[in-house]
């Protein structure tokens, strides 16, 4: 199969499709790979680098587009992206169609078969896909919080782990997930005083267990996130339904009664957002101000510490994309959790969640394939 790898073009997204290593395994199962020009030099995969491990550099997406069987990228297709995608062409990336109607109207309308990572599941429930820049936006989550409730950029000045003499500062966090856990952990870490918010008591006692009293976890009703969020310096919103649009958990009301100066980060915003005051932001104006609370709501976090990410990314995703390079049919209908991943394909939705949100006729993904 020839795959393609376009440049990404979303605001200050550095990262890239694939690393030159998975690019090499590609190669090294038969394959080809071609790669915009550049397309991995944000974070220092210069061309030379592909072209060793196999690849062949073109000038431009257009080309990558039109040329490529596979189109592997990270971010979602942008609107000019999208309409250079053509019927049986097969499309491997982050897609969260559930808040996103313009994309997903372009998708069903190219035709094309478009697997999200994001709703790739496991034999244990969890989305592999999704876990590594999952843990990677909680960590950052704190670490974008923790600058942001510095006085000079609008926060309460206050210093995540206070120090001898002076308390900490009490960090929320609204879901026990990957992204909490992870955000939890860095948080405590740091110093600061931690409440886990879960909905899960089979996850409440494992995040007790795991931290050993060092955050206070939780059940989370709306009662607790009001009680929790307005003592809170830092709120972290971790809530996800996968697929799916994010609950609004903190209300518009709780944000006018927090603490000014306090800074909420919304790890949700790319589905949506879990904040009812949440839009999404970039890592060029990542903060806005709403009643003396600051929001940050980056929607692509982890393209802070691309080279980072890109190879996390990468070692959770190559293995698919071989399976999917091999044949792409054969690969999503023997393996039904790389099977959840399909979104859209031939003009079908065929993702439950995202049908629903968005009024179209839902087709399961095992009918589409055979259509």
């Amino acid at each position: 199969m020839l795959i393609g790898v376009p440049k990404e073009i979303k605001n200050h997204e550095y990262r890239v499709g694939l690393t030159p290593a998975s690019v090499q395994e590609l190669i090294n199962r038969g394959h080809q790979v071609i790669v915009e020009t550049n397309a991995g030099a944000g974070i220092d995969f210069s061309n030379e680098e592909y072209v060793a491990a196999g690849a062949e550099i073109v000038e431009t997406a257009a080309e990558v587009f039109e040329r490529a069987e596979m189109i592997v990228k990270v971010k979602e297709p942008q609107p000019q992206e999208c309409e250079m995608l053509r019927e049986g062409q097969l499309l491997y990336t982050y897609l969260h169609l559930a808040p996103d109607p313009k994309q997903t109207e372009l998708l069903v309308k190219s035709g094309a078969t478009c697997v999200a990572y994001e709703t790739v599941t496991d034999e244990r429930g969890g989305l592999p896909l999704l876990a590594p820049m999952s843990e990677v936006a909680g960590r950052m989550s704190i670490q974008a919080g923790a600058h942001h409730l510095e006085k000079a950029e609008g926060g309460r000045g206050v210093l995540l782990g206070g120090v001898p003499g002076v308390a900490p500062a009490k960090v929320l966090v609204i879901g026990g997930g990957v992204v909490g856990d992870n955000a939890a952990a860095m948080a405590v870490g740091m110093g600061a005083d931690v409440t886990i918010l879960d909905r899960s008591l089979p996850r409440l006692r494992q995040l007790d267990a795991d931290y050993e009293g060092r955050a206070k976890c939780v059940y989370s009703t709306g009662n607790a996130i009001e009680e929790y969020a307005l003592e809170a310096d830092l709120v972290i919103g971790a809530v996800l339904i996968p697929g799916a649009a994010a609950p609004k958990l903190l209300t518009r009301d709780i944000i006018s009664r927090m603490k000014k100066g306090a800074v909420v980060v919304d790890v949700a915003i790319d589905q949506g957002g879990c904040f009812e005051t949440s839009k999404a932001t970039t890592h060029q104006e990542p903060t806005y101000v709403v009643d003396d609370v600051v929001h940050y709501c980056v929607a692509n976090m982890p393209g802070g510490v691309a080279r980072t990410s890109t190879m996390a990314l990468n070692n959770a995703t190559l293995p698919y994309a071989l399976a999917l390079a091999e044949n792409p049919k054969q690969a999503l209908l023997s393996d039904k959790h790389l099977l959840n991943g399909l979104n859209v394909h031939k003009g079908m939705v065929t993702y439950k969640a995202v049908a629903d949100v968005l009024g179209y006729d839902y087709v399961p993904a095992e009918q589409a394939l055979q259509e």
